[in-house]
């Protein structure tokens, strides 16, 4: 299976102008095959924490029915980050896009301290079914923790979909941890960061992948947009660049 990470830059607190980039990442990746592509955390707004209440809103937005229809079009898995409305703080979601099988949300589940003033913890985990793999999602601070990654092993995950928003001083720990769960639990790791504005610094970038034996396989750069595909099968992987990347 082809599986694509998408290391980008957001507009921030721009949901159209993210959702119209994002649906030209999708076509590129689209012609080269992807049957999966995920984006940084709150790729649709940016991961700014104090914008998040104001941007949130709900998997069945209308602005979203774009990425219904290219997952139809290519038979392609979409996952994109957005802040998801609820009758008190807004969570850190994800909407993913099944080709003709309709759009679900998943919600951040463990936050870190630093997140609790913004937003409010979801409480289910997702696995997303395909005909090769079982695919669990996590999002940036959760992705670390052990406890998290071993519940979705235990759901019977094969590959771990890391969301995240972080900035460079975090990476080399973050690559640490990835390499030991896909070791520990047998999963084919793949981290999509951004880059660009990211809650008051600049995303880290260096979106990356590891097999099930916790080795290293590729990794992007820390600076620009771009894409990283995988595939599962050979464990071959190729760099796209966008056209006209982001200034």
């Amino acid at each position: 299976m082809k599986l694509c990470a998408v290391q980008y830059a957001p507009l921030t607190g721009d949901m159209e102008g993210n959702v119209e980039r994002h649906a030209e990442f999708i076509e590129l990746a689209a012609s080269h095959g992807a049957e999966l592509i995920i984006f940084p955390e709150l790729s649709l707004t940016g991961y700014e924490p104090t914008l998040a209440k104001g941007l949130a809103t709900h998997e069945e937005d209308p602005r979203l029915d774009v990425f219904q229809h290219l997952s139809d079009t290519h038979g392609m898995v979409i996952g994109a980050g957005l802040p998801l409305v609820t009758s008190g703080k807004p969570q850190i979601g994800m909407v993913v896009f099944q080709p003709h099988a309709g759009r679900h949300a998943y919600a951040k589940q463990r936050l870190h301290d630093d997140e609790r003033p913004y937003f409010s913890p979801g409480d289910r985990p997702m696995l997303i079914e395909t005909r090769e793999h079982r695919l669990a999602l996590a999002i940036c601070f959760e992705s670390l923790q052990p406890d998290h990654a071993a519940t979705a092993a235990s759901l019977g995950a094969d590959v771990y979909l890391c969301s995240v928003a972080k900035h460079a001083p975090g990476l080399d720990e973050a690559y640490a941890y990835y390499a030991t769960f896909a070791r520990e639990h047998a999963m084919t790791i793949l981290m999509a960061n951004c880059v660009g504005p990211c809650d008051g610094a600049v995303g880290g970038g260096r979106s990356a992948a590891w097999n099930d034996r916790g080795r290293y396989v590729a990794a992007l750069d820390g600076l620009q947009e771009a894409m990283l595909m995988l595939d599962t099968a050979t464990l071959g992987t190729q760099v796209l660049v966008p056209a006209s990347p982001a200034a």
